[in-house]
Protein backbone atom coordinates (compact mmCIF):
# COMPACT_ATOMS: atom_id res chain seq x y z
CA UNK A 1 0.00 0.00 0.00
CA UNK A 2 3.05 2.35 1.07
CA UNK A 3 4.72 1.81 -2.68
CA UNK A 4 1.55 2.30 -4.01
CA UNK A 5 0.70 5.55 -2.48
CA UNK A 6 4.25 6.85 -3.14
CA UNK A 7 3.71 6.07 -6.80
CA UNK A 8 0.43 7.77 -7.28
CA UNK A 9 2.21 10.71 -5.52
CA UNK A 10 4.25 11.03 -8.29
CA UNK A 11 1.75 10.72 -10.50
CA UNK A 12 3.26 7.23 -11.86
CA UNK A 13 1.19 4.19 -13.29
CA UNK A 14 1.87 0.86 -11.72
CA UNK A 15 1.27 -2.96 -13.81
CA UNK A 16 2.33 -4.50 -10.96
CA UNK A 17 3.63 -3.82 -7.18
CA UNK A 18 4.24 -6.97 -5.33
CA UNK A 19 6.70 -7.95 -2.34
CA UNK A 20 9.74 -7.01 -3.58
CA UNK A 21 9.06 -5.79 -7.32
CA UNK A 22 7.14 -2.86 -8.84
CA UNK A 23 6.46 -2.41 -12.91
CA UNK A 24 5.23 0.78 -13.26
CA UNK A 25 4.41 2.17 -17.51
CA UNK A 26 6.48 5.32 -17.28
CA UNK A 27 10.16 5.44 -17.24
CA UNK A 28 11.46 7.36 -14.28
CA UNK A 29 13.33 10.85 -14.35
CA UNK A 30 16.58 10.84 -11.97
CA UNK A 31 13.86 13.46 -10.02
CA UNK A 32 11.26 10.95 -9.89
CA UNK A 33 13.81 7.94 -8.83
CA UNK A 34 15.08 9.90 -5.87
CA UNK A 35 11.58 11.19 -4.81
CA UNK A 36 10.39 7.65 -4.71
CA UNK A 37 13.67 6.88 -3.30
CA UNK A 38 12.88 9.01 -0.51
CA UNK A 39 9.26 8.30 0.05
CA UNK A 40 10.28 4.94 0.53
CA UNK A 41 12.76 5.50 3.21
CA UNK A 42 10.17 7.14 5.60
CA UNK A 43 8.43 3.98 5.97
CA UNK A 44 11.66 2.20 6.43
CA UNK A 45 11.92 1.07 2.48
CA UNK A 46 14.69 1.25 0.17
CA UNK A 47 14.77 1.20 -3.67
CA UNK A 48 17.18 -1.52 -4.63
CA UNK A 49 18.73 -0.55 -8.50
CA UNK A 50 21.22 -3.11 -9.08
CA UNK A 51 19.88 -6.26 -10.73
CA UNK A 52 21.94 -9.05 -8.72
CA UNK A 53 20.91 -7.17 -4.92
CA UNK A 54 17.26 -7.56 -6.40
CA UNK A 55 17.64 -11.04 -7.37
CA UNK A 56 19.00 -11.23 -3.75
CA UNK A 57 16.11 -9.87 -2.03
CA UNK A 58 13.71 -12.39 -4.41
CA UNK A 59 15.72 -15.22 -3.25
CA UNK A 60 14.73 -14.40 0.42
CA UNK A 61 11.35 -13.17 -0.43
CA UNK A 62 10.78 -16.81 -2.11
CA UNK A 63 12.21 -18.24 1.23
CA UNK A 64 10.48 -16.85 3.89
CA UNK A 65 7.05 -17.03 1.72
CA UNK A 66 8.03 -20.78 1.70
CA UNK A 67 9.10 -21.23 5.01
CA UNK A 68 6.37 -19.02 7.01
CA UNK A 69 3.54 -19.12 4.66
CA UNK A 70 2.94 -21.90 2.50
CA UNK A 71 0.49 -24.54 3.82
CA UNK A 72 1.76 -27.67 2.03
CA UNK A 73 5.86 -29.08 2.62
CA UNK A 74 7.15 -28.76 -1.48
CA UNK A 75 7.31 -31.63 -3.67
CA UNK A 76 10.14 -31.32 -5.19
CA UNK A 77 14.07 -30.17 -3.96
CA UNK A 78 14.30 -26.72 -2.58
CA UNK A 79 17.16 -26.00 -5.05
CA UNK A 80 14.84 -27.05 -8.11
CA UNK A 81 11.97 -25.00 -6.63
CA UNK A 82 13.68 -21.98 -6.87
CA UNK A 83 15.12 -22.20 -10.07
CA UNK A 84 11.89 -22.50 -11.52
CA UNK A 85 10.69 -19.70 -9.64
CA UNK A 86 12.91 -17.19 -10.15
CA UNK A 87 13.82 -18.45 -13.54
CA UNK A 88 17.88 -18.45 -12.66
CA UNK A 89 20.96 -21.24 -12.17
CA UNK A 90 20.61 -22.18 -9.05
CA UNK A 91 24.28 -22.47 -8.54
CA UNK A 92 24.36 -19.11 -9.80
CA UNK A 93 22.35 -18.07 -7.29
CA UNK A 94 23.93 -19.95 -4.79
CA UNK A 95 27.66 -18.32 -4.91
CA UNK A 96 26.18 -14.60 -5.73
CA UNK A 97 23.94 -15.09 -2.45
CA UNK A 98 27.04 -16.62 -0.43
CA UNK A 99 29.14 -13.72 -1.79
CA UNK A 100 26.94 -10.69 -1.17
CA UNK A 101 25.18 -12.17 2.36
CA UNK A 102 28.22 -14.11 3.93
CA UNK A 103 25.91 -16.91 4.38
CA UNK A 104 24.58 -19.59 2.61
CA UNK A 105 21.42 -19.47 0.90
CA UNK A 106 20.75 -23.44 2.71
CA UNK A 107 21.40 -21.63 6.00
CA UNK A 108 19.27 -18.49 5.45
CA UNK A 109 16.35 -21.18 4.59
CA UNK A 110 17.68 -23.22 8.04
CA UNK A 111 17.88 -19.82 9.90
CA UNK A 112 13.80 -19.32 9.02
CA UNK A 113 12.98 -23.00 9.18
CA UNK A 114 13.78 -22.76 12.81
CA UNK A 115 12.42 -19.41 13.57
CA UNK A 116 9.30 -20.95 12.28
CA UNK A 117 9.12 -23.62 13.84
CA UNK A 118 9.90 -22.04 17.45
CA UNK A 119 6.71 -19.71 16.42
CA UNK A 120 4.64 -23.28 15.98
CA UNK A 121 6.01 -24.40 19.16
CA UNK A 122 4.81 -21.29 21.09
CA UNK A 123 1.49 -21.55 19.59
CA UNK A 124 1.19 -25.19 20.92
CA UNK A 125 -1.50 -26.36 18.24
CA UNK A 126 0.74 -29.20 16.82
CA UNK A 127 3.39 -31.79 18.23
CA UNK A 128 7.11 -32.02 17.30
CA UNK A 129 6.03 -34.67 14.69
CA UNK A 130 3.26 -32.24 13.03
CA UNK A 131 5.96 -29.55 12.63
CA UNK A 132 8.19 -32.03 11.44
CA UNK A 133 6.01 -33.04 8.72
CA UNK A 134 4.83 -29.98 8.23
CA UNK A 135 8.27 -28.24 7.70
CA UNK A 136 9.27 -30.63 5.52
CA UNK A 137 11.68 -32.68 7.65
CA UNK A 138 12.69 -36.35 7.06
CA UNK A 139 12.49 -36.85 10.79
CA UNK A 140 11.70 -35.64 14.55
CA UNK A 141 15.52 -36.33 14.69
CA UNK A 142 16.41 -34.36 11.63
CA UNK A 143 14.43 -31.52 12.91
CA UNK A 144 15.84 -31.20 16.54
CA UNK A 145 19.56 -31.59 15.23
CA UNK A 146 19.00 -28.45 13.11
CA UNK A 147 17.01 -26.84 16.13
CA UNK A 148 19.76 -27.60 18.43
CA UNK A 149 22.71 -26.46 16.05
CA UNK A 150 20.71 -23.01 15.32
CA UNK A 151 19.49 -22.45 19.01
CA UNK A 152 21.65 -24.42 21.23
CA UNK A 153 17.99 -26.01 23.14
CA UNK A 154 16.21 -29.15 21.87
CA UNK A 155 12.38 -28.20 20.43
CA UNK A 156 11.77 -29.80 24.07
CA UNK A 157 13.28 -27.59 26.12
CA UNK A 158 12.98 -24.76 23.94
CA UNK A 159 9.07 -25.63 25.07
CA UNK A 160 9.57 -25.46 28.65
CA UNK A 161 11.26 -21.98 28.52
CA UNK A 162 9.17 -19.33 30.34
CA UNK A 163 10.20 -16.63 28.32
CA UNK A 164 10.75 -17.65 24.30
CA UNK A 165 12.80 -15.97 22.43
CA UNK A 166 11.98 -15.23 18.41
CA UNK A 167 13.78 -12.88 16.35
CA UNK A 168 12.25 -10.49 14.20
CA UNK A 169 12.07 -12.38 10.09
CA UNK A 170 14.31 -9.36 9.01
CA UNK A 171 17.17 -10.26 11.28
CA UNK A 172 16.89 -14.22 10.66
CA UNK A 173 19.36 -15.74 9.11
CA UNK A 174 21.62 -12.09 8.81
Amino acid sequence: MVVKEELKKLGLHFIVVELGEVDIMEDLSAEQREEFRVGLLHYGLELIDDKKAVLIEKIKNVIVELVHYADEPLAIKFSNYLSEKLHHDYTYMSNLFSEVQGTTIERFLICHKVERIKELIIYDELNITEIAWKMNYSSVAHLSSQFKKITGLTPTHFKQLKIKRRSPLEEVGN
